[in-house]
């Protein structure tokens, strides 16, 4: 609205301007030919006496001539006095003005029956040589140039003002349909909570505003998808602890009643209390290993040789898993190199579980832990001899608190959270983990981070 009212104003102005300079050229033409006749006449052997020339250019019957109902005219002496006038012109005189002064182009106000502006040019007669005879005032009046821009400015507003409205009134519609989608996806939003996740928009736009629907619909999945995680990790750390606080509770209320008299119940009780404590140690720590590995962004990464990492696990799962009668065994080349960039403490954890996961459910044979590198990633695979994986399992290996089959796991320490945190870690570092039974017999896990070129070094 404001470019069309801009234009229309320039416009306006340029009619103006272009009338205008016609009248400028009219009363110029007019101007030249007075002028013109002035210095043939002084050519005629008048040079030393300018009367008869002054007498003749100021005659009224010829000034009429060269005059016109638009245009008057006015010849002054050299000195400003009046000599003659075009018959329309009347009471009304130019102002006067030496040869020295010639102004051009000036604007006079005319009152009388028809008041206006008179375009008023003052042009200096001069004789053959140059030398000053009388000056020369053509004016044209500017009604018709009032009149024309008057009309055009009417019809220029009309059409401003009609265009503004039809501006108005097409943005208005314009964001009464941007807007109206958005009111409707608000007051949907607004409907929606955490006990509502449920609830889809499922517009069928092909607009933005379509687009923003169905990004819209797939946070909710993933809210909902979060939301029915964090419950079920609930649930499954509520029905976890229970166990252990039940049974530390229980043995409490023993100490209390027959700890002083009973020094079995006492050492039993202790006993107890000292496991199932150590096991909700065991499970808070993993889950706050979790939560560090789930929080990505938080922890520091360096460049790390995964051959050295695994070398220092198996040396310290060693003792374990002498005593079960297991052999562990680092299967690597010893100059291998195969670097990734990741947090030493967190890389090491996953590991760790990975190792002490195989030892404690492999009875007899060996736990091996082989480095590869393969197609830019650092394979980790960690395999045993165990009863291995059953498929209807398999899908579950890797989330909170899974213990395989409960008949089984119940002879097994563990808080059921080590593999989690392995795929946990494995994510964090833009890497995966998988688990598969070997044909041999047992079950191999495997971990792929993304690993540094072959002629990247530690030092560098």
């Amino acid at each position: 609205m404001v470019v069309i009212a801009l234009g229309a104003v320039a416009i306006d102005f340029a009619l103006r301007s272009l009338l205008v300079d016609q009248a400028k050229a009219q009363i110029a033409q007019t101007a030249d030919q007075i002028a013109l006749v002035a210095r043939e006449a002084s050519s005629f052997g008048f040079s030393e006496d300018a009367a008869p020339v002054l007498i003749r250019l100021s005659d009224r019957a010829t000034l009429d001539r060269w005059a016109s109902a638009n245009e008057y005219i006015q010849i002054d002496t050299a000195q400003g006095q009046i000599l003659g006038k075009s018959s329309n012109l009347g009471g009304v005189a130019f102002a006067p003005v030496t040869p020295g002064g010639d102004r051009q182009y000036t604007m006079m106000r005319v009152g009388g029956v028809r008041p206006t502006t008179m375009l008023v040019l003052d042009r200096v007669l001069t004789d053959a040589e140059g030398r000053a005879l009388a000056v020369a005032h053509v004016g044209e009046r500017l009604d018709i140039v009032d009149e024309l821009t008057g009309r055009a400015r009417a019809i220029l507003l009309a059409v401003t003002i009609a265009a503004m409205i039809m501006i108005a009134g097409a943005s208005y519609f314009v964001a009464q349909s941007a807007t109206d989608p958005i009111e409707r996806l608000t007051a949907a939003v607004a409907e929606i909570g955490s006990e509502r996740l449920d609830r889809r928009l499922r517009w069928q736009r092909r607009d933005e505003v379509g687009r923003l629907a169905a990004a819209f619909d797939a946070m909710l999945d993933r809210l909902q998808s979060a939301f029915a995680r964090e419950r079920q990790f609930i649930s499954d750390a509520s029905h976890e602890l229970r166990t252990p606080l039940t049974v530390i509770n229980a043995n409490a209320q023993m100490l209390q009643r027959w700890g002083d008299r009973d020094p079995q119940v006492l050492r039993t009780s202790l006993e107890a209390i000292a496991d199932e404590s150590g096991r909700l140690a065991a499970m808070v720590s993993g889950m706050l290993t979790l939560a560090k590995a789930e929080s990505g962004d938080a922890i520091p990464k360096e460049p790390l040789v995964v051959e050295r990492i695994v070398d220092d696990v198996v040396l310290h799962a060693r003792e374990p898993a002498h005593v079960k009668g297991l052999r562990l065994e680092a299967r690597h080349p010893v100059a291998a190199q195969t670097v990734v960039v990741g947090d030493a403490g967190l890389l090491r954890q996953l590991i760790t579980n990975l190792v002490d996961n195989a030892i404690k459910f492999t009875e007899s044979g060996e736990v091996a832990v082989a480095v590869r590198r393969d197609d830019g990633h650092a394979i980790v695979e960690v395999a045993d001899t165990g009863p291995g994986i059953d498929d209807a399992a398999a899908d579950r290996l890797f989330d909170r608190f899974f213990r395989g089959d409960p008949a089984h796991a119940r002879n097994i320490e563990g808080t059921g959270l080590g593999l989690a945190i392995v795929r946990s870690i494995a994510r964090v570092h833009g890497g995966t983990v998988s688990a598969s039974r070997r044909p041999e017999g047992g079950s191999v896990f495997s971990v792929s981070l993304p690993a540094e070129p072959e002629s990247f070094t530690p030092a560098q």
